[in-house]
């Protein structure tokens, strides 16, 4: 296994487990506790883990993009919660864009059901899942491959997107704040995630409930500009309250 892979791999059990144990993970990928340490430490030098004695434990970092596999593997019983919630929105027909992330693709398992459904997506592997569905419309936006998500990027998928006018849009977010808006942790895929919203009758944010009161780095949307906001539990007082007054429904 490449140091890399290993990694990789490091990553995927501490946003699964929680923490990690130098001992267990030398024992995991047979080699030195040592060589455990180093791997630990560029990972904390990333910003994608924080050392602790003796292991390490997840870092919150809004600012920092975890690799797609990790991702996807991260809070999966509360995206499919979401996916869950909001799939009873769509109906048979509907044109449905829905952006690269692990929240939104997610909801395409639960819609399968429905028929003559047209997809629009920036996303890779929802584009490889959707291959044998013979009665739906699937779309690709084109763009540059960003390897990292998986996803397709920059200003000739935008130009799709612009193009299009749908029923929904669905995508999700790094951040939701009150003051900030709704945020994300790259240029590249908050322009992704505004031209989708901006093409869509109903905007759709799926996001789960740590991700709230958090801000990342490039702002995607007023809070206000969305639809319907569709979370894992139920959010505070204070956010209900302010969410009924921007008219935005709240589904958890």
């Amino acid at each position: 296994m490449l140091a890399i892979e290993r990694r990789n791999a490091i990553l995927s059990k501490l946003y699964i487990d929680g923490k990690v144990i130098v001992s267990e993970l030398s024992t995991e990928f047979d080699v030195t506790e040592e060589t455990i340490r180093r791997d630990l430490e560029k990972l904390d030098k990333e910003g994608l883990v924080k050392k602790t004695y003796g292991g390490a434990v997840p870092v919150q970092n809004f600012s920092t993009d975890l690799p797609h596999t990790i991702r996807k593997k991260a809070n999966v019983e509360a995206k499919q919660k979401i996916a869950e919630k909001i799939s009873r929105v769509f109906n048979d027909g509907d044109c449905i864009m829905i952006d690269a992330s692990s929240t939104a693709q997610m909801v395409l398992n639960f819609i399968k059901h429905l028929k003559n459904i047209t997809i629009i997506t920036n996303s890779v592997e929802g584009l490889i899942e959707l291959s044998d569905k013979e009665d739906w419309h699937i779309y690709s936006t084109g763009g540059k491959l960003k390897k990292s998500s998986l996803s397709l990027v920059g200003p000739s998928a935008q130009r799709l997107i612009r193009g299009y006018h749908v029923d929904y849009a669905v995508c999700s977010s790094k951040g939701i704040d009150i003051a900030n808006g709704i945020t994300d942790s790259n240029e590249k895929d908050s322009e992704m995630k505004q031209a989708m919203f901006d093409s869509a009758q109903t905007k759709i944010l799926v996001i789960d409930s740590s991700k709230f009161d958090k801000t990342s780095l490039i702002k995607v949307s007023d809070v206000s500009n969305v639809d319907i906001i569709a979370t894992d539990s139920e959010p505070s007082a204070n956010w209900e309250e302010y969410l009924k007054s921007k008219n935005v429904e709240l589904i958890y």
